[in-house]
């Protein structure tokens, strides 16, 4: 006997029935972190990576109240006369010494090959690390995962961290990814290195396959070097020079430390070079509160260049003067360097 077809809505019905069914069956992913179920959709795509085992790596995050503590409060939101002394310490100066004097034959040769002073590569070192020693503690995946996902103020740039870091081949890092260590806010290494600095500027100096910025010397330096480099560091020429500004001299505002005004310029709005200075060159200008008042600075290219390793003008003056005190103690013209002002 022939089968009496089912009615439309029973059809209708029975597919509905199953559409629910197979919905109950397949599993559903709760994910850990907000906007984890995207992120890991992005990395997958764009590497073919497993979603599982990422998945499994960002479960193992956690998010770190203490990480979302720091970065409120940088030590850039402090004055001049209270963030120099953070760097330009005695031991911090004589350590830098004793150090690029232990490493020089490298330090010379890696300064050559890519066109940047030693003296400035041993002083990123020394700012952001303690010349290696304190490289940061926190999990790179918990700063990343805390400040890309949990931190809407510059969410956007830490969460393209994260995802970087989840892209990296395995050889351009010092260890598995959930191993990894480093600042609050997920630089690693002694040069303090984001993800995408890794990806862009690390360099396998030693030649073993790996970029390593913790175990490996000619990779750390190399990559340093190599990143001021390419963002056009000027091999010969000046950082930063001290001014003396007149009573009635012009107020400038500076929105960062690009050159914008030949030297000359600023000789006519009251700023008077303190040293004799080739003229025409482009410069700019910082005014920084000293410990002994105000503080004016002409700045050129390579002031420029390390403020992109950190945004802040204080920082790069701190290693442009930790550099300098560094470069005379090396080389037998004192070792205090408490008075590097040029």
């Amino acid at each position: 006997m022939p089968s009496i077809p089912a009615s439309l809505p029973t059809r209708r019905l029975i597919a509905t029935l199953g559409l629910l069914f197979a919905a109950a069956c397949s599993p559903v992913f709760a994910q850990t972190h907000p906007g984890q179920e995207q992120l890991v959709s992005e990395v997958a795509r764009d590497t073919g990576k497993s979603s599982a085992s990422l998945n499994a790596l960002l479960d193992g995050a956690k998010k770190q109240q203490s990480i979302l503590d720091a970065i409120s409060r940088p030590a850039e939101a402090k004055p001049w006369k209270d963030y120099r002394p953070i760097f330009m310490t005695p031991q911090r100066i004589n350590d830098g010494i004793a150090f690029y004097r232990e490493h020089r034959a490298l330090l010379d040769s890696i300064g050559k090959q890519y066109g940047v002073p030693p003296e400035y590569i041993v002083a990123i070192v020394g700012v952001e690390t303690s010349y290696g020693r304190i490289t940061g503690k926190y999990k790179v995946l918990d700063a990343l995962v805390t400040l890309g996902l949990y931190y809407p103020p510059r969410a956007t740039y830490f969460r393209q961290q994260l995802k970087v870091l989840l892209e990296l081949p395995e050889n351009h890092l010092a260890g598995p990814v959930d191993t990894l260590t480093g600042s609050y806010a997920g630089a690693q290494g002694w040069g303090q290195f984001m993800p995408e600095s890794i990806r862009d500027f690390g360099v396998d100096a030693d030649g073993d396959g790996r970029i390593d910025l913790k175990n490996s010397l000619p990779d750390i330096f190399a990559s340093v070097a190599n990143y001021f480099a390419k963002h056009g560091w000027q091999t010969g020429g000046l950082v930063a020079a001290p001014a003396r500004a007149d009573s009635a001299a012009k107020p400038i505002t500076v929105k960062d430390s690009k050159p914008q005004w030949p030297l000359e310029q600023l000789e006519a709005w009251g700023y008077a070079p303190v040293q004799s200075l080739n003229p025409g060159q482009p410069t700019s200008l910082q005014s920084l509160q000293g410990a002994d008042g105000m503080e004016y600075w002409y700045t050129f290219q390579n002031f420029y260049v390390i403020t992109t390793y950190n945004r802040s003008p204080l920082y790069a003056l701190a290693v442009h003067q930790l550099a300098q005190a560094i470069a005379q103690g090396a080389n037998g013209q004192g070792n205090n360097g408490m008075d590097a002002t040029q």
